[in-house]
């Protein structure tokens, strides 16, 4: 018996249907069965089932004689089902990677649940990935299984099957079935919810649901949109049958009848007001339908905000002209507040530039600088250790920090927060004597004669940047080069980590600038920290103590539309066992993390990369520059070289990291796992890669690169500190370094090689 029977009902999806069932086939979970029901299509959809039948004995398919709509060929496959749970999937939909191994720990882990809920995200044909907005109630804290009384905010989700997995023998006891028509899926759904015993959550996307922008059911219009009045019948005949069947349960019943009439007026609603709907002859008639069942179920109790009750008594009363006046009434409103909204946005650009333009004829404040980040972000990255350094040593000049209000709090006391786009703002760029960023600066920003503009740039460089990115469209993406040069040749200093970043920056940025090749002023913290600070940070984040934590940071993809993810790292830590978690943190242009749970902690929103470098005991990345960073700590970094040759092509690289690298190398998730199960991670082939890499990119990183740049640039000082000699440097203490020296005799090895790379 499998522990999943997957069903999949097929009906002109050829076109997606490939992919939908690789996505099946491909899942770590293997241990399951895949009910193709070919329900009769025109098409070639049993053609593909067919073959794809005959590479995997796991793939049954069950063909129907004639076309009978999803709910019939649903309960053909729930017929021929045998797993412990039923997962349904739409033909052109996809399952995520590991969604069924994520599915079956949760199911294990809440105790069997008669149905297990979890999340899925749009997807649209630009390769938007848009995660499900109600995602809030999928929160897995709180007791684990419950009933749908515990919880009734699950109602609020999209009530479809495939969001769920449900246990097979709870249906076949309870007797369900999907009906035929369209919006099959609401007469399955709400009885389920409100009959299981046992119900979980699983707040991670499992599904991705495609958005067709033509052939999709629900984007057609048909009378069978009228089917759904029908499957509300359904849905309270069904309440009314519990009701006198369980007696004892009355009561509780009951009190869900004015929740499904508010869900039913919504649904009714949102059917109405879409124009891909309902043909335009069909209209009345669906509205004076609506009336009757709004009439018929209405129940006292369905409270709801004002303009939702305005909706519902539209529809129960049957205004149809009133409810157009109205639908009329607010398009007008929202294009008029878009029209002014837009005028004012180009007042307030113009009044902002004729602000910028008399501050520039006002004298320059020698005593002031501006500091800002890519993205204006939060305080932090090399531009934050300047300003540190600026008032440490240089307190004469009063600092402020440009960056969205969102993040104003990151910034320390004693220095000023501008919000960019300000008058305030401008007037700063305009008077400010020292400007420093680590990106482009503002558009729009003229620099004036006695400004010194400081470029920190991003760390040193791996991948390919400035000018050398004409070779590569895939990551330049509509670069405009000639603004590129005219923005270098305005800069006067640029912030060198090393020689390496010397030579670069000087060939791909080239301008009139001066090179300050005195290390990295982010990474001052990392060489300055002590053990108590270590200590402190892996306490706030989290980290158990006793166990290796693993930084995962992986880099952006400029070849692919869609960023996923590359380690199923709630994998690697089962199989690592207890004694190691994982700082998962996601690349700013992902929105999300790769993972989280358990002993996978989200660290994407943390405003200091440097101090998960410090709580950290290694690092796991592939082509993040923060791998530069870390090595001054001397710490183990694993490279997982997934995809090298496509992110070389597509970007291009400065450094062949498979010819020198900072550690080992991992060429898969298994190897990458064997790595440290076997505590090549940091053995002393990974110390001796970790030191060459380490002189090469660190010369100057023992803690005084700010101090350097503020004595040269703010005092004139030519006769700077001397850089400590990278023998006598004293990184910071891992906090779980002597565990990380004793054998995991315990962790199961993986079943795949867990070699490292040969030119190793």
């Amino acid at each position: 018996m499998p522990r999943f029977s997957v069903i999949v009902p097929a009906y002109q999806v050829q076109a997606y249907l490939h992919a939908c069932l690789e996505s099946v086939l491909a899942q770590s979970y293997p241990d399951f069965e895949l009910i193709v029901v070919d329900d009769c299509s025109p098409d070639a959809c049993g053609a593909i089932a067919d073959e794809f039948a005959a590479l995997d004995p796991r793939v049954r398919v069950v063909r129907l004689p004639r076309n009978e709509g999803l709910g019939p060929a649903r309960n053909a496959g729930m017929e021929r089902a045998g797993g412990d749970y039923l997962v349904f999937l739409d033909g052109d939909d996809t399952l995520v990677p590991h969604a069924l191994r994520g599915i079956a720990d949760r199911i294990k882990e809440t105790g069997e649940p008669d149905v297990l809920v979890y999340d899925y995200a749009r997807t649209y044909w630009t390769g938007e990935t848009v995660r499900n907005q109600a995602a809030a109630h999928l929160t897995e804290q709180g007791p684990a299984p419950f009933r749908l009384a515990d919880r009734p905010g699950l109602l609020k989700l999209l009530m479809v099957a495939w969001n769920k997995a449900v246990r097979r023998e709870f249906a076949v006891r309870e007797g369900f079935a999907f009906p035929p028509g369209y919006y099959e899926d609401t007469p399955w759904t709400y009885p389920v919810l409100l009959t299981a015993g046992s119900v979980a959550t699983l707040d991670r996307v499992c599904v991705h649901y495609r958005q067709r922008l033509r052939g999709g059911i629900l984007g057609t219009p048909s009378e069978r949109h009228l089917d759904v009045f029908t499957q509300y019948d359904r849905v309270f005949a069904f309440l009314e049958a519990r009701m006198e069947t369980h007696p004892e349960s009355r009561r509780e019943l009951a009190r869900w009848r004015p929740v499904l009439y508010r869900r039913m007026a919504d649904h009714l609603t949102t059917v109405y007001t879409r124009p891909d709907r309902l043909p335009r002859s069909l209209r009345a008639e669906f509205l004076r339908r609506a009336r009757v069942h709004c009439r018929r179920y209405r129940v006292p109790g369905a409270r709801a905000p004002l303009p939702v009750r305005l909706r519902h008594a539209l529809l129960r009363l049957g205004l149809r002209r009133t409810y157009g006046a109205l639908r009329l009434a607010s398009a007008l409103r929202r294009r008029t507040a878009r029209v002014t909204t837009s005028l004012a946005r180009t007042a307030r650009t113009g009044l902002l530039r004729l602000h910028y333009r008399v501050q520039r004829c006002l004298p320059l404040r020698a005593d002031r600088a501006v500091f800002a980040v890519e993205g204006h972000r939060g305080y932090g990255r090399d531009p934050g250790a300047l300003e540190e350094a600026f008032r440490r040593l240089a307190p004469h000049v009063r600092t402020a920090w440009a960056a969205d209000p969102v993040h104003h709090h990151t910034v320390p006391p004693g220095t000023r927060r501008l919000a960019p786009g300000t008058a305030a703002h401008w007037t700063a760029l305009a008077r400010s004597r020292y400007l420093v960023c680590d990106a482009a600066f503002d558009a729009g920003l003229v620099r004036r004669r006695g400004q010194v503009l400081v470029q920190t740039q991003a760390g040193t460089p791996l991948k390919h940047m400035g000018l050398d990115l004409q070779e590569h469209p895939a990551a330049a993406r509509g670069t405009d080069f000639a603004r590129l040069l005219r923005e270098a040749d305005s800069w006067d200093h640029v912030v060198s980590a090393n020689r390496h970043s010397t030579l670069t920056w000087e060939r791909v940025h080239p301008g009139g600038w001066t090179t300050l090749e005195c290390g990295q002023p982010r990474t001052d913290v990392l060489q300055r920290a002590t053990a108590a600070d270590v200590a402190r940070l892996r306490e706030t984040l989290g980290i158990p103590e006793g166990t290796v934590a693993i930084l995962y940071v992986p880099t952006h993809r400029d070849y692919r539309r869609t960023q996923r993810a590359a380690l199923d790292l709630e994998r690697v830590v089962r199989r690592l066992g207890p004694r190691f978690v994982v700082l998962a943190r996601a690349h700013p242009r992902h929105g999300g993390p790769p993972a989280s749970g358990g002993r996978v902690l989200d660290v994407g929103g943390h405003p200091h990369v440097e101090s998960l470098c410090l709580a950290s005991d290694a690092l796991v990345t592939d082509y993040s520059s923060l791998m530069f960073d870390y090595a001054g700590l001397d710490r183990p970094i694993v490279l997982h070289a997934h995809e090298a040759e496509a992110y070389e092509a597509a970007r291009g690289t400065y450094v062949d990291l498979r010819s020198f690298p900072p550690g080992a190398i991992a060429r898969d998730e298994d190897e990458l796992i064997g790595l440290f199960a076997s505590g090549e991670w940091h053995g002393a082939r990974s110390a001796r890669l970790r030191a060459a890499f380490r002189e090469r990119f660190c010369p100057y990183d023992d803690g005084r690169a700010a101090e350097r740049v503020v004595r040269r640039v703010v005092l004139g000082e030519t006769d700077l500190p001397p850089v400590v000699p990278l023998a006598e440097r004293r990184p910071a203490p891992s906090a779980a370094a002597a565990l990380a020296r004793t054998p995991l005799a315990t962790v199961p090895q993986p079943a795949g090689p867990r070699t490292v790379t040969d030119s190793l």
